[in-house]
């Protein structure tokens, strides 16, 4: 992160409150804008004027709602602007390997819409991210929870530190413009890694459930039912950003060893590349 920064989130939720903590703590002056605060054109229009370095994280309903509102100050700033997008926009590759340049398919139209309206613009990045687990969202956090293993034969997901997520980001700062995936180097199924936080717990993993045996709801099977590996190259060529946690069981020993997850009734989210 050269020179000064003053960042503008919009949408500061798990992932862009920890870019901006993170920012703040190299000397960069940070500012959000949120849902209590969105409908503030005139104070949003001053804040988007004064950035650098604008960020967006806020998913599309209908439509991305940033660029309905304020998309012709975002074009005008000046500044670099970034958005949080999702691999889910490359769809179901039958566990083969996306790269940026692979076609946009899928379930997510308005993630599509919104991922290409926002590439659109001058001096942007796009970061497609798959599923995001750090502390408190994590594997270690379901297994406490009483999580239940599926298995879906032959299917593998990537992931993202939020740490990584963030240095990729900051990183994306200061490189050229354009669309990157941040995911770690090692796609594993879901159960596997469902497994080992149970092993760092020292608690039964349980056995493996096939989808027919778990009532899972529409949204989660439809989260099943893709099957892809997302290819991390560009960011490295390009940002010389490398994950710190490469695969899941460095991220998972670093949260094991910083945390103590509590027993809880209802197991967290699972990272899901919708939930920013």
């Amino acid at each position: 992160m050269s020179g000064a920064v003053r960042l503008l989130v919009f949408g500061p939720g798990y992932s862009a409150s920890r870019l901006m903590a993170a920012v703040a703590a190299r000397g960069g002056d940070v500012a959000a804008v949120t849902r209590a605060t969105f409908g503030d054109v005139e104070g949003t229009r001053a804040r988007i004027a004064a950035a650098t370095h604008i960020l967006s994280s806020i998913p599309p309903g209908e439509g991305d709602p940033v660029l309905a509102t304020y998309g012709g100050d975002l074009a005008r700033s000046g500044a670099w602007l970034g958005y949080l997008s999702s691999t889910g926009v490359y769809g179901d590759t039958g566990g083969g390997w996306v790269d940026e340049s692979a076609p946009l398919r899928g379930r997510r139209g308005p993630r599509m819409a919104a991922d290409q309206d926002w590439a659109a613009l001058p001096r942007a990045c796009v970061i497609r991210l798959p599923g995001i687990y750090g502390p408190e969202r994590s594997a270690l956090e379901r297994m406490a929870a009483g999580a239940v293993r599926v298995k879906f034969p032959g299917q593998v997901f990537s992931r993202v530190h939020v740490d990584d997520l963030v240095a990729g980001v900051i990183a994306a700062f200061d490189g050229p413009t354009g669309i990157y995936n941040l995911a770690d180097d090692h796609p594993a199924p879901q159960a596997d890694v469902l497994a080992y936080a149970a092993m760092l717990l020292g608690t039964d993993p349980g056995p493996e459930l096939a989808p027919d045996a778990v009532e899972l709801s529409a949204a989660s099977r439809a989260f099943y039912a893709e099957n892809r590996r997302v290819a991390n190259g560009k960011a490295k060529r390009l940002l010389g950003w490398r994950p710190q946690y490469s695969d899941y069981r460095l991220g998972l020993r670093a949260l094991r060893a910083s945390t103590s997850p509590a027993s809880t009734s209802t197991p967290p989210p699972t990272a899901s590349s919708d939930q920013r």
